[in-house]
């Protein structure tokens, strides 16, 4: 069943309207699988008409894990057309109860580069199992974290036809391989974000040169700081904070990105 978005807060509500629903309604259901070392939940949103075989978009949540954003973000995927996949990286059990236990989890995977790829798989393959899903057209997006563990997609080597991240984290303590990189990458960046500040842009670009990645670009947002496409975020003291212009403006760049991958 897809989200009440009478229980959904009114920034959420907002961004979920931003993309008006099919003729057809979408439908949604928790999906549970195995993964690494525990069981995955995560959140299957569908077209409504849908017929397959179909272009599918795996997308992963910030460090507060499962909440309704990645699931807003799905289902706005699936109005868009697409089989989407808000996948689970920490486990069917594991939920943060703070910004604290939320950034120590995080934390822990920045810290185990190996288990954050192999989680990030598992959903991947999930998605891929799917019979309405076309397993040549999936790309993988996230959220801050999210977004870290979408590249981690990319450095593995996955064969993904796209990756694109929202402000997420561009290092890694597991550098991409040369010609390890083949998936075109997206990189939607807030120029003002002090977890992401231009020395770190500057890494990444210089680790895409050396692994030889084919086709990646950055976007950088004017006067966006992190989080800048979470509808919920208000820390501005933290550097984190949602901007609608970017978050409008990253979302049609996604868009226009996937419409060029799935159409290769």
């Amino acid at each position: 069943m897809t989200i009440d978005a009478s229980t959904l807060s009114p920034e959420l509500q907002s961004v979920l309207a931003s993309v008006p629903e099919r003729d057809t309604p979408t439908t949604a259901e928790t999906v549970r699988f195995e993964g690494p070392g525990t069981d995955l939940e995560g959140y299957l949103a569908v077209p409504g008409d849908a017929t397959g075989p179909l272009p599918a978009v795996l997308v992963f949540h910030d460090w507060f894990g499962m909440v309704d954003h990645v699931k807003v973000r799905a289902e706005m995927l699936a109005r868009l057309g697409y089989v989407a996949l808000a996948g689970d990286i920490y486990g069917a059990d594991v939920r943060p109860a703070d910004g604290d236990e939320a950034a120590s989890l995080a934390g822990s995977y920045y810290g185990d580069v190996e288990l954050f790829r192999a989680r990030a798989l598992a959903n991947l393959e999930k998605l891929r199992a799917d019979p309405r899903v076309d397993s040549s057209r999936i790309a993988v997006m996230g959220y801050c974290f999210g977004g870290s563990g979408a590249l981690e997609v990319a450095r593995s080597g996955a064969d993904v036809a796209g990756v694109v991240a929202f402000h997420g984290g561009l290092g890694t303590a597991a550098p991409a391989e040369k010609g390890k990189v083949t998936a075109p990458v997206l990189v939607l960046t807030g120029a003002d974000d002090p977890i992401v500040p231009p020395s770190a842009v500057e890494a990444f670009e210089d680790e895409m040169r050396d692994a030889g990645a084919p086709d990646w670009q950055i976007v950088t947002y004017s006067g966006a700081v992190h989080a800048f496409a979470v509808p919920e975020a208000n820390a501005p003291e933290q550097g984190a904070a949602f901007q609608e212009t970017a978050n409008r403006r990253s979302w049609q760049a996604m868009r226009d990105f996937l419409d060029e991958v799935f159409a290769a």
